[in-house]
């Protein structure tokens, strides 16, 4: 199953930019989370609003889903100046970046998501223009080519990145203020669904909103979409607000359990004990027991997975860990390379 099809996927999906928009906070006020981010944001804009500069270049970096694009957003609100959005593989050239440089306006932030996936290329005209505020040129062909240097108004650039290792030095050293987003606590996560169901005009408990929060992964993105699947069943089936009771309902229905997890990661834990004895097992091999990809299995499986501990990557292969079993309801017998017993209610992968 493609990543964005998931329901607990952190990468947005097609129904979700609309939604989102209507969703996200517009002033730091209305920020829930992210507190030592938000806190640095708050000294720097108000210092860069004193002084009636532009604010020093930002990098966002964290998972994906955790606020990067609304924390620019609200950045250029709070600075009380636009925002230029765009992206790292949609700037295919440097003349595509020049047309947007020098379209802004003074103070005006660029908006550069999974800027890591810049051309280099285009990096090389970037880097002027973030320090020195200044776009070079080449006009003209062979021996009368010659080189143009044109001022640009002082303006922020704010990048957005999922893989902050991927970010050339030279770039990544041109961001002054880098901030690392992180996953949200329970009690964040359950003033966000409250927050999300205000707008949206859905009745909530607070042990619902709870319980929907603790189930998405500490991802703002997986709550709201969780939230609106809620709605509708609470709509159609329950025909009334949202209480604990519904939303446990609704999400069991939906295959997401206590811990965030759907049948997908179930399938892999379940693949890594029932076939290979739980593990080690390599990742194409694993891979091609699941018939899934390589990539897929690397970047959108494992990351959660191994943040709750339920697997491990060893030299030779992944190993789903004691508390992987206890999930399941599998009996740990001998170590991770011990047999499995089947629990009372578990139906075996294949």
């Amino acid at each position: 199953m493609e990543d964005d099809e998931r329901l607990v996927s952190p990468k947005p999906a097609n129904d979700d930019q609309q939604v989102e928009k209507s969703l996200r906070p517009r002033n730091l006020a209305e920020f829930i989370g992210q507190e030592k981010v938000v806190a640095q944001l708050r000294i720097a804009i108000s210092a860069a609003r004193g002084r009636g500069e532009p604010l020093d270049h930002t990098l966002f970096y964290g998972p994906p889903g955790l606020g990067k694009t609304s924390l620019s957003n609200v950045i250029a609100n709070e600075m009380e100046v636009k925002i230029k959005v765009t992206s790292g593989p949609a700037i295919e050239r440097a003349g595509d970046l020049a047309a947007i440089l020098t379209n802004l306006q003074k103070n005006d932030i660029l908006f550069i998501d999974e800027v890591h996936r810049l051309n280099r290329v285009v990096e090389e005209v970037l880097y002027p223009a973030m320090e020195d505020f200044a776009l070079d040129l080449i006009v003209g062909k062979g021996p009368s080519a010659r080189s143009l240097r044109l001022k640009l108004p002082r303006f922020t650039v704010v990048g957005a990145t999922t893989r902050l290792a991927l970010l050339t030095s030279p770039l990544r050293d041109r961001f002054v203020a880098p901030h690392r987003l992180e996953f949200y606590s329970d009690t964040a996560m359950c003033e966000i669904v409250a927050r999300s169901a205000g707008i949206l005009g859905v009745s909530i408990s607070d042990d619902a909103a709870l319980e929907l929060g603790r189930r998405a992964r500490g991802t703002p993105r997986i709550a709201n979409r969780l939230l609106r699947r809620v709605r509708d069943y609470a709509q159609v089936v329950a025909e009334g607000p949202i209480d604990l009771a519904v939303a446990r309902t609704a999400l069991q229905q939906l295959e997401v359990d206590d811990l965030g997890l759907d049948e997908n990661d179930r399938r892999l834990l379940r693949a890594i004990i029932e076939l290979f004895n739980g593990g080690p097992v390599g990742l194409s091999t694993l891979a091609a027991a699941l018939a899934e990809e390589v990539d897929a299995i690397e970047d959108v499986y494992e990351p959660f997975l191994l943040q709750l501990g339920f697997l491990q990557r060893t030299p030779r292969g992944r190993v789903a860990t004691r508390r992987a079993y206890e999930h399941l309801g599998l009996t740990w017998i001998d170590g991770p390379n011990g047999s499995a017993e089947q629990g009372p209610n578990q139906n075996r992968l294949f």
